[in-house]
């Protein structure tokens, strides 16, 4: 809010809606519902979210479930020559985010990553977790042989909770994240998605 000439009053508002909607406000809405410019409310949304992503950097010490998702477009919908362009299969030319959610404090930490390999994904591990914390995964390969005492559910075989183990409250994080992609902003650049 600081050196901002957006009265105070109008970031109370503004700040209220984002709080209060469960897949936040966009910010043709908030321009509408505040009276002011699309981009002094972009401004505000891009302030607002820094605002929230401030967390300590303490490891999660309860039981984590850890998992990945793409966002991106779907290649069905891409015209023919963006297609050409894309080489492989799956989630090509898509961004990926891998998550943690710590089941004791129902804190989420999401991280951007340039690739779902396993040097990636365990690194993220090592960073958001202590070394003695039980962490949850599907059976993707990028997840065998992290240090941390490990369980896993087989998704390959339609397997989704195995007592304890499963990814149910990440998985629903990312339903929530993909409601709010599809619902409100319907376009998130990778620039932007951190």
């Amino acid at each position: 809010m600081a050196r901002s000439n957006i009265p105070m009053r109008k970031w109370a508002i503004g700040i209220y809606l984002c709080v209060t909607s469960l897949k936040s406000v966009s910010s043709m809405k908030l321009h509408r519902d505040l009276g002011i410019s699309q981009p002094s409310a972009w401004f505000m949304m891009h302030r607002i979210r820094e605002a929230w992503a401030c967390r300590d950097n303490d490891p999660f010490d309860g039981p984590v479930e850890i998992d990945e998702t793409f966002f991106g477009g779907k290649r069905k919908n891409k015209s023919n020559s963006e297609r050409a362009e894309l080489t492989g299969r799956g989630a090509v030319d898509m961004t990926a985010v891998v998550g943690a959610k710590c089941r004791e404090s129902n804190e989420v930490v999401a991280k951007v990553v340039p690739d779902t390999k396993k040097e990636t994904l365990q690194e993220f591990v090592d960073d958001v977790t202590d070394p003695d914390t039980v962490v949850y995964t599907d059976d993707a390969k990028a997840y065998e042989g992290i240090p941390n005492p490990h369980q896993t559910v087989k998704h390959s075989v339609s397997q989704f909770v195995d007592g304890m183990a499963h990814t149910n409250g990440i998985e629903s994080f990312w339903s929530m994240l993909k409601r709010l992609h599809k619902g409100t902003f319907h376009k998130m650049s990778s620039k932007h998605l951190q």
